[in-house]
């Protein structure tokens, strides 16, 4: 691929680098990608199908994994951007495409951290208080929750676009990234970006830290709770769903993690290690959400077979007719 010519400013647009010093190996990393997101795309699409036309599926459980998998959606398509870089060497992106990009990414991993936090508590009632699942966790109580979240979310990330469109670019236009993002813009502005650092810790530090601790807290009080029980059975298969939903918790926030110390004080860390979980980060958990949260749900799980063996059927009647 040719390499991009940096010489030229253009105040209007951005230059999107990819993977930094491997422009010619991009098509080659594209591959996996774009695997990754077909996987995302079919997996999250199917589990929303499945709960829409599944009325036993219309409970507080399955509407929040079919609110995660809308949320995966749209997340996962971001890498639609990176893959244009990779296959048709489009590296320029508009100055207010890419502010509404960044407001995309941070917008879309707040949005997934709020509900997987909902989900935590859904868990934690459920397996608490069984008896009064539906009571405490009706779809009144869920949609106040989620809109207040929401409203978080869309606030503190909102003004992030806002403070960085009002800096000055002056010296380059090129990020050293696959897509835009708050510090990689920032970065660029030649003048003081103390307060677009501050606004950007208040707003992880607001969202994603009390998320984590919320998390952290409920799965605490549900490993509580199945001891006190003393069953055996009971214990191993909580710790096997629990473990298997931490395990997809704990990347999410780890990779968020790592970004957000590389670009405070990550001056030793491989601008292309920084880019693939970067990258990583947008395409993983929605193929992994489906995995642990849905497949594993013997309700979801059972619908999805009662679909196949409906069409099966269907298609073998019609097959005898004719």
């Amino acid at each position: 691929m040719s390499s991009v010519n940096t010489s030229y400013l253009h105040p209007k647009e951005f230059i999107l680098i990819g993977f930094p010093g491997m422009e010619n190996y991009q098509t080659w990393i594209s591959i996996p990608f774009c695997v990754m997101y077909i996987s995302a795309l079919v997996a999250n699409v199917l589990i929303i199908y499945i709960v829409k036309v599944n009325e036993s599926l219309h409970n507080p459980m399955c509407v929040l994994l079919a609110a995660l998998s809308v949320v995966d959606l749209a997340l996962c398509s971001l890498a639609l951007q990176i893959l244009k870089i990779f296959w048709f060497n489009e590296r320029a992106i508009a100055f207010e495409a890419c502010l509404f990009q960044m407001f995309c990414v941070h917008f879309f991993s707040s949005l997934e951290s709020s509900i997987l936090a909902i989900m935590a508590y859904d868990r934690y009632v459920a397996i608490y208080n069984p008896l009064r699942y539906m009571s405490i966790l009706s779809y009144r109580f869920l949609a106040q929750v989620f809109l207040s979240l929401f409203l978080r979310d869309l606030i503190l990330f909102g003004l992030l676009p806002i403070f960085a469109s009002r800096l000055p670019f002056c010296s380059s236009n090129v990020i050293q990234h696959c897509y835009c993002d708050h510090m990689g813009i920032a970065k660029l502005a030649c003048t003081d970006i103390s307060l677009n650092n501050a606004l950007g810790l208040l707003a992880i530090s607001c969202i994603f830290g009390l998320d984590v601790i919320f998390i952290v807290f409920s799965y605490a009080l549900i490993l509580k709770s199945v001891l006190k029980v003393g069953s055996k059975s009971a214990l191993r298969k909580a710790l096997n769903t629990c473990g298997s939903h931490l395990f997809v918790i704990l990347y999410f926030y780890t990779t968020l993690l790592f970004s957000l110390l590389v670009y405070r004080s990550g001056q030793k860390v491989q601008p292309e290690i920084h880019v693939m979980f970067a990258v990583l980060y947008l395409l993983v958990p929605p193929v992994l959400n489906p995995l642990v949260y849905a497949i594993r749900t013997k309700e979801i799980r059972h619908a999805f077979l009662r679909i196949v063996l409906t069409k099966k059927v269907n298609s073998s009647k019609q097959s005898a007719r004719c």
